[in-house]
């Protein structure tokens, strides 16, 4: 299995996959960080501990860590600085120090809480990103973006920093509900839009077989997918210019959960609802061709049922959207398809064009 580098101008870190590596975790993160750490903090939730945490504290003690452990509740609803004040508490009272390490197992959810603490407990501890579903590990547990959710929008609050490891196992995906793998497959879809279009062929071609859980295929689509992600972030750590595209679908699919608190969709099947309007938009301003939109559409249409969005109000999700991390000078930045494998950034859609695009393809 690969190893991938993430090359950066102060820290550069390896995505290391392999089946079977969470029982070397803690051989993995002794090697990425040497004897300074004495302890490790497992932030989690209770559903993955039951599965996998064990595993885990036996590989991080074999390689000398101590253990802490924190379990957070599941879903985007415990994103939030509530949470994350919880931590602080643990890491305080059990002083936890700057030497040592938080290791994320888990979902974006956890990678996110856990990377945002570790961002800010004493101006910075290391993190490492041990991702258990699709999401994390094609897309969220990469590139360290880290938050927290307001109840005014997703992710606006929060920091830069970047893992020192990133250590995925494909086979904990074996244990995956169905609906947890489709919502990373519509990452995955986003990564072929955006960036390679025989990526999004393969996943076309080959839905059913990952869909099936067929750990070939899923371990290529853990592969290229980050190593996309690996040279967009490699080229522009801070988002100030090619690394917006990777959030195609994501300025409507953002504020699709935001206006239903954080509580209907998971995040992938937001963006696959933000993808559709996304090219909606594009048809609509004569950028991508009708059989683009089209076979956008059928690709996540063969994903499988998405929840529900008529019921939601337009003026919602236009008032959401405002606070979108990309808007420059109150106008909003969409990322939008030219054709499969390419796409751009357009702050010049006029608000009758979103509004109607979202329309058709939402409500």
């Amino acid at each position: 299995m690969p190893t991938i580098k993430v090359k950066l101008e102060r820290l550069s870190y390896d995505i290391e996959i392999e089946s079977g590596a969470l029982d070397s975790l803690g051989a993995r993160a002794r090697n990425a960080l040497g004897d300074s750490a004495r302890r490790a903090v497992v932030i989690t939730n209770e559903r993955v501990d039951s599965i996998f945490g064990a595993r885990a504290a036996r590989s991080l003690k074999q390689a000398g860590f101590s253990i802490d452990k924190v379990r957070i509740g599941d879903g985007e609803r415990f994103k939030n600085l509530r949470v994350a004040e919880g931590i602080y508490a643990h890491l305080i009272a059990n002083r936890v120090e700057r030497s040592d390490v938080i290791v994320a197992l888990g979902g974006g959810v956890v990678g996110d809480l856990a990377g945002f603490v570790a961002a800010t407990y004493l101006r910075g501890i290391r993190v490492i990103q041990a991702p258990t579903t699709l999401l994390a590990q094609i897309d969220s547990s990469v590139g360290g973006k880290t938050g927290v959710n307001h109840p005014l929008g997703k992710n606006l609050i929060g920091a830069f920093h970047q893992p020192s490891l990133v250590v995925i196992d494909p086979e904990t995906l074996s244990t995956l509900p169905p609906r947890q793998l489709r919502a990373g497959l519509f990452e995955a879809i986003k990564y072929g839009v955006i960036r390679d279009h025989q990526l999004f062929g393969r996943i076309s071609n080959r839905m059913e077989s990952i869909l099936n859980g067929d750990l070939d295929e899923l371990s290529h689509l853990i592969a290229r997918s980050c190593a996309i992600k690996a040279e967009v972030v490699g080229a522009d750590e801070r988002e100030t210019g090619l690394r917006k595209i990777l959030n195609f679908g994501h300025t409507i699919g953002h504020a699709l959960e935001a206006v239903t608190r954080y509580r209907r969709f998971l995040h992938g099947e937001a963006v696959a609802h933000g993808m559709r309007a996304a090219a909606r938009i594009s048809e609509s301003i004569d950028l991508l061709p009708e059989s683009g939109r089209e076979e956008i559409d059928s690709a996540i249409h063969r994903v499988g049922a998405l929840p529900k969005t008529n019921s939601i109000a337009l003026n919602g999700i236009i008032a959401a959207m405002q606070h979108d991390k990309k808007s420059v000078r109150g106008r909003l930045t969409f990322v939008l398809p030219k054709e499969i494998g390419q796409v751009v950034l357009r702050s010049d859609v006029p608000n009758r064009v979103i509004r109607s695009s979202i329309r058709r393809a939402l409500l």
